[in-house]
């Protein structure tokens, strides 16, 4: 009991069993080996109750939450490998058998006789004249941004100290509060981003770009493209809409936001995926339509803090018209609520299940607080300013929640009703309700 005096029973290498309080004669005449032996105990005593004490101190107080946000470390019962039970990982970068190929920008360069096509685009109304590239398929590509979020060399904003803050020798690597080491060239040096063009996308008409970040222990391939399918989710909506998924730490539990952290790291990406994205879509001179088009935010699980920095500290605030979180409310609650009592033209959604419950209860409170009106109910469409929080049943898996929470492919749902929210119509085709 804490206050108390018991004494400490330990092992000596030989097996002798002694205590921590004094025997009868200790005084005169312990011997040298005696003395030593005291002191071997004494030593191996203080390891156990010095970190039991730290252990008891910490009881009495919240942990940090910054700590906690920088790498999404959860208790017990609430772990990585909880949320996600078994995940058959293969190799962290894709090998030469998987089909998307890397691209640079030099890839999509126009060709030095090729002319702009004339005329100039605004983000939220058709222009012309304007000529869709004819048998344009849909496109789903990698292409490398040097304003993705890693490789990162600067500083972690939870602690200020060097996010890369462990070497071996000339490797670097990040140390994560859990202890676990990730290097640098194995999890936080992939600067490539999936995106993804649906054959239907017309940059004439109004539509927005969705940025999704990824959870945990995910690649862009195998996870956002094969098994979440959120390219395809993309495309089903009908919405006029086009993908960007950067890729955060690889295959790692770590929800590290890489540049996203830094100020105006965010603005820099989306600048940067513009040009790209006009491209890719076969007309360069798209690239302004892209600068400006309204931003969907989606963030999966880990991805809730390149969600919430962009959101705080990433520059286009503004642009963002629109934030979903798929169990994604570990913390940050006030980057959150300040995005959503700050821009009230935007919506908000945050579907949940037991893991994070407590969380956006406490952001439903904080809400309610500032007088903003929060529904629970995702059946009706999302109109500027909606803010709507979704329990999803026992039943539903972290692991699968991007393909299954309150319905089958949530993001296709989500963006569904935005477009039917909208006062400027997104495009959005027929949507099959039968599974909903």
């Amino acid at each position: 009991m804490v206050g108390s005096h018991p004494k400490f029973h330990v092992r000596d290498s030989a097996g002798l069993s002694t205590s921590s309080g004094k025997s009868v004669g200790d005084d005169a005449n312990m011997t040298g080996r005696g003395r030593a032996g005291r002191r071997r105990t004494a030593a191996f005593v203080a390891s156990i109750v010095v970190p039991l004490s730290l252990a008891l101190a910490q009881c009495s107080k919240a942990p940090n939450p910054g700590a906690l946000a920088a790498n999404s470390q959860t208790a017990a019962g609430d772990s990585f490998s909880d949320r996600f039970p078994t995940p058959q990982f293969s190799d962290r970068y894709p090998t030469a058998k998987e089909s998307l190929q890397q691209h640079l920008a030099s890839d999509f360069a126009p060709k030095p006789d090729a002319e702009p096509a004339p005329y100039q685009v605004a983000s939220l109304g058709p222009q012309v004249p304007y000529q869709r590239p004819e048998g344009r398929a849909e496109l789903t590509t990698l292409v490398s941004m040097r304003s993705s979020a890693f490789p990162y060399s600067g500083n972690n904003p939870a602690s200020d100290t060097p996010f890369l803050n462990f070497a071996k020798g000339d490797r670097l690597g990040h140390r994560s509060y859990s202890g676990r080491v990730y290097w640098q060239d194995q999890t936080y040096n992939d600067s490539r981003v999936l995106v993804h063009i649906p054959e239907t996308f017309d940059v004439r008409k109004p539509g927005v770009i969705v940025v999704f970040f990824h959870g945990n222990g995910a690649t862009l391939e195998r996870d956002v493209r094969d098994r979440q399918l959120v390219p395809q989710q993309i495309s089903d909506s009908g919405v006029n809409a086009v993908l960007l998924a950067p890729q955060l730490a690889v295959d790692a539990a770590d929800s590290s936001a890489g540049k996203f952290w830094q100020p105006g790291g965010f603005k820099r990406f989306m600048t940067e995926a513009a040009d790209n994205l006009a491209r890719l879509s076969g007309d360069p001179a798209a690239a302004k339509a892209f600068a400006s088009m309204p931003i969907i935010i989606i963030g999966y699980s880990g991805g809730f803090l390149p969600t919430a920095w962009s959101l705080d500290v990433g520059g286009i605030s503004d642009r963002v018209r629109g934030v979903f979180l798929l169990d994604a409310v570990y913390g940050q609650l006030d980057k959150f609520a300040s995005w959503i009592s700050t821009h009230r033209s935007g919506f908000f959604v945050s579907s949940y299940t037991h893991y994070t419950a407590r969380h956006d209860q406490d952001l439903m409170h904080m809400l309610r607080d500032k007088g903003i009106t929060v529904s629970e109910d995702i059946d009706a469409p999302l109109r500027p300013g909606s803010v709507v929080f979704v329990e999803t049943p026992e039943g539903v898996t972290h692991r699968d929640y991007v393909t299954q929470a309150w319905t089958r492919h949530p993001i296709e749902d989500v963006l569904v009703k935005m477009a039917q929210g909208s006062s400027t119509r997104m495009a959005a085709g027929p949507s099959s309700s039968s599974d909903r």
